[in-house]
């Protein structure tokens, strides 16, 4: 499985996560944006960064990190889906 083709998986499997929890989440386009997944729902707003296998590079953790032009009560997040798991590791990014 090329790594292109395991993180579309990846992400879907992130929105079905999400969509469970009450979201209704759109997907970026080519995935090419600062965010992967924005979901919204009564409860918030959550923009997801889904990675496979690894943490996101330092420039990427930062441009996240420096990011703040949302709602307040929104979230920033890192999901690292890791083979063999089941759910990723999330880390909110403040």
């Amino acid at each position: 499985m090329s790594a292109k083709s395991k993180g579309s998986r990846n992400e879907r499997r992130a929105i079905k996560v999400l969509e469970a929890a009450g979201y209704t989440c759109t997907k970026a386009g080519g995935s090419l944006g600062l965010f992967d997944i924005v979901a919204i729902s009564k409860q918030g707003i959550r923009l997801v960064q889904v990675k496979t296998g690894r943490n996101a590079p330092p420039h990427e953790r930062e441009a996240i990190a420096e990011f703040d032009n949302f709602p307040p009560g929104s979230t920033k997040e890192l999901w690292i889906w890791f083979d063999y798991q089941r759910q990723p590791q999330i880390t909110v990014i403040k």
